[in-house]
């Protein structure tokens, strides 16, 4: 997108890792996605790229999941950057998301975040104030895994970033895109 200076609009962009898998005695940090989870990564990466979501700075939870899921959503797609990998994200409550969010650079105007439930619902439903009523209503009932909300913010600054200065301009799920992907 290109970065921006101050008196403009944030976009955030909440990415919900895709379906993942629980094999017996496995730490729940390193799950792996499961096979449904690593055919919608992709999906929602070809989104992104073709609806012109591409983000300024990716940052990711080190979990497996959320580290395979992007790998796989960028893999093949130039545009979308690397993840920069926070351990704060992993099993963040929102209000953790949120700091984080705040520390980022103002030439960033489109951050994109991989994370966990239910710091990424929390979050969302802490920001949004606006929006199409029947994305905001489907994001109420239920944010699963492989969940993309767009977000714009009314901010001049990340660090600005507080409850409901956000529009939901978005909200997809793999199902949307492949009916056996989520």
């Amino acid at each position: 997108m290109g970065g921006v200076e101050g008196g403009a609009m944030r976009r955030l962009i909440l990415f919900r890792h895709t379906k993942s898998d629980w094999p017996a005695g496995m730490r729940d940090f390193e799950r792996p996605l499961a096979a449904r989870g690593r055919r919608a990564a992709p999906l929602i990466g070809r989104l992104i790229v073709e609806r012109g979501l591409v983000p300024d700075r990716v940052v990711v939870s080190p979990a497996a999941r959320t580290v395979e899921t992007w790998a796989l959503a960028s893999a093949g797609l130039a545009q979308l950057l690397p993840g920069e990998r926070d351990g704060r994200i992993y099993e963040a409550p929102a209000f953790m998301l949120a700091n984080v969010i705040r520390e980022t650079a103002d030439v960033v105007a489109t951050l994109l975040l991989v994370g966990h439930n239910p710091g990424i619902e929390t979050l969302c439903d802490d920001l949004v104030a606006d929006g199409p009523e029947d994305q905001r209503r489907r994001l109420s009932r239920k944010y699963p895994t492989g969940g993309l909300a767009v977000i714009d913010c009314a901010i001049d600054h990340w660090r600005d970033l507080g409850p409901g200065c956000g529009t939901l301009v978005s909200f997809t799920v793999p199902r949307d895109l492949d009916s056996e992907a989520e």
